[in-house]
């Protein structure tokens, strides 16, 4: 029996919000993530629209995988950081709101030096949004692939926060250049959301690019026994 719940990223399907949950109801998924963004980011869903988009989620016998948070920049940039911790502190709380409780978000190349600028800014950004994320209930997801998943490892735990987790993408692992088995078993239990995203390395064109499930070079029976144990 198939342990995991399949969802479905909801802006693949190219269609507005509810006509996009129709044709995700038709495909025996379980839930879908979706974008804060838009009408549902957090300023313009109002406690009553919150309430109305539980609803319509039940009607299709879906559930809310995660929130994704696109970020024009990093957590690692310290420009204008505070209105970026911010808003993604909103996406937190929708996400608590709307059940999912996850919130994606795309985590910098960990610094080397500790001390540096860069891993200072990223440093208190990850721990005021862990923090906020322990008083809500929500999960901060980052999702990590500029680095292998046991340098990552390392790097979250000198965080004592509950709400720090890891969203999985073994394609951001590969075409990089690392091991998305190994990266995935180092990161163990840290691990509470997943992309199912395939990659090839090597195309005619030269470069590493994403591909259809199954398509790549993942191999995803091993990748699935790996995150099952």
């Amino acid at each position: 029996m198939n342990r995991f719940k399949l969802g479905l990223v909801l802006e693949t399907v190219g269609l507005p919000v509810r006509k996009a949950l129709a044709e995700a109801s038709k495909l025996a998924v379980h839930g879908v993530q979706i974008d804060a963004v838009g009408d549902l980011a957090p300023d313009r869903l109002t406690d009553t629209g919150r309430r109305e988009f539980r609803t319509v989620l039940r009607s299709y016998n879906l559930e809310l995988a995660a929130l994704n948070c696109p970020l024009r920049r990093g957590l690692d940039v310290a420009d204008n950081l505070q209105p970026r911790i911010d808003h993604v502190r909103k996406v937190l709380q929708l996400a608590f709101d709307l059940g999912c409780r996850k919130v994606v978000v795309p985590l910098p190349k960990v610094p080397d030096d500790a001390a540096t600028p860069r891993a200072v800014t990223l440093r208190e950004a990850v721990s005021a949004l862990g923090g906020f994320g322990d008083r809500v209930g929500s999960v901060l997801a980052v999702e990590p692939g500029l680095d292998p998943g046991d340098k990552v490892r390392d790097y979250l735990s000198t965080f004592d926060l509950g709400s720090v987790g890891v969203t999985f993408d073994p394609a951001n692992f590969l075409l990089n250049g690392f091991d998305p088995l190994s990266s995935l078993a180092a990161l163990g239990g840290k691990v509470v959301h997943c992309q199912a995203r395939d990659g090839r390395t090597a195309t005619v064109s030269g470069g590493g690019r994403v591909v259809p499930g199954g398509a790549g070079d993942i191999e995803w029976m091993i990748f699935a026994a790996t995150l099952e144990s």
